[in-house]
């Protein structure tokens, strides 16, 4: 510890590493930039269109869990540092090869399989190299570059998808991926270097994961986590579509539907800074149940949105995109808080499982309501958009009770 404090991290790491992360991000939300396109080319079913979403998140949720153990055994820098490589080359091979539905979900779910190194070793690295007292703030900051990534990616989907064809948007969003990876080498530079991970080796990687599952606190965030993953991740797959499908589906306003939801993402960002930065001065379990709670209050409404102007559902879709990320890195901070740090990538892999497990599955419940709405109230109703919605909603209601039950464990575990 004495030694970590000596060796300070150089001036510039944090802002390395969240542009490094911005890159790594753009391909996440390149597949929801072309989805109304992709469908409409491979004529895809809403279901079939939403299950290659999910199989990206099945994808990173194994890729989170297997980094988060690597990285306790073998250290966070280089898992971070080859583990980024890898995805890009995994982004790739998506934007290229990509040709119909079972293709696209495969390469897409090795695309998320690949991706995670760029993630939980990422926040243990944050972890190690800012002090507590700002932690929450940097974490907003790192889960904020996410967010711009989502938002560029979609922007330069929907520019190329208007001005020539939609694959070259995918292929854009993989060479930034490459180019992430590539920061990754001046952003470890400047930070502390790597200690050894001699106490996660003594303990064992099965104990860790004992230890963390019988954290009562620990898991109580991981649930509310998992509830907040299912809000979020079916949010960020559908909103471009429903803001395309609002728009009236020509070209132009198809275009003008997904620079709209880039820009909602754009809004974010904010939502992720604020956030993590209120959580420093107000509470880690305070700031995650306002958050949560007016989020909600937007999954049960959004559905009903769908006749209003398009600049106005725009608007809407900004704040609800706000306020569904503003406690994403919250999240992450408070597991930080309670759990020791020498296995602490397993507790975010415990963590990953159960958020990104939630949130393979949002998308396609999503996409079977929708499905089913369609069907039961025909295609520009309503009442379709509303079952959706409000499935987000209905998988995401018991996540301001574990918030509750992780604020009181948290209270009352005594102070080590």
């Amino acid at each position: 510890m004495s030694s970590d404090n000596a060796t300070a991290p150089l001036r510039g790491w944090l802002a390395l590493l969240c542009a490094s992360r911005l890159l790594q991000a753009m391909i996440v939300t390149a597949y929801s930039g072309v989805l109304p396109f992709m469908m409409a080319d491979w004529q895809m079913s809403a279901a079939q269109a939403g299950s290659i979403q999910s199989a990206w998140h099945v994808g990173y949720m194994a890729s989170l869990f297997a980094v988060g153990l690597l990285a306790d055994r073998y250290g966070p820098h280089r898992i971070f540092f080859g583990g980024s490589f890898i995805s890009a080359v995994a982004a790739l091979a998506f934007a290229l090869f990509a040709h119909d539905h079972r293709s696209a979900m495969l390469l897409y779910g090795l695309a998320g399989l690949c991706a995670g190194a760029s993630y939980t070793p990422g926040l243990q690295l944050l972890a190690r190299n800012a002090e507590p007292a700002v932690r929450g703030r940097a974490m907003g900051l790192f889960i904020g570059a996410s967010s711009m990534g989502y938002a560029v990616s979609l922007a330069v989907v929907a520019a190329f998808s208007h001005a020539q064809h939609w694959r070259h948007g995918l292929l854009v969003a993989a060479a930034c991926s490459v180019a992430g990876a590539l920061l990754t080498v001046q952003a470890m530079r400047r930070m502390r270097p790597p200690s050894r991970p001699t106490q996660a080796a003594r303990e064992g990687t099965w104990n860790a994961l004992a230890a963390t599952v019988r954290d009562k606190p620990a898991m109580a965030g991981n649930w509310a986590y998992a509830f907040h993953c299912w809000e979020l991740m079916a949010l960020w797959a559908w909103l471009p579509a429903y803001l395309v499908a609002s728009s009236g589906g020509t070209a132009a306003w198809q275009g003008a539907g997904i620079a709209l939801a880039a820009f909602a993402h754009l809004v974010s960002v904010l939502g992720s800074i604020a956030g993590g930065a209120a959580s420093d001065r107000l509470g880690r379990a305070r700031v995650m149940m306002i958050a949560t709670v007016a989020s909600l209050c937007m999954s049960f409404t959004f559905g009903w949105m769908w006749t209003w102007p398009l600049w106005l559902l725009a608007a809407a879709a900004a704040i609800y995109n706000l306020l569904a990320i503003a406690d994403s890195s919250v999240y992450s901070t408070a597991l930080a808080d309670v759990v020791a740090p020498h296995r602490l990538g397993v507790a975010y892999s415990v963590r990953s499982v159960m958020g990104f497990g939630a949130g393979a599955l949002s998308p396609w419940v999503f996409g079977l309501a929708l499905d089913w709405g369609q069907t039961r109230f025909g295609l520009g109703s309503t009442h379709s958009w509303v079952a959706a919605w409000s499935s987000v909603g209905l998988g995401a209601l018991l996540g301001p009770w574990m918030i509750a039950r992780f604020s009181r464990l948290h209270r009352a575990r005594p102070a080590h």
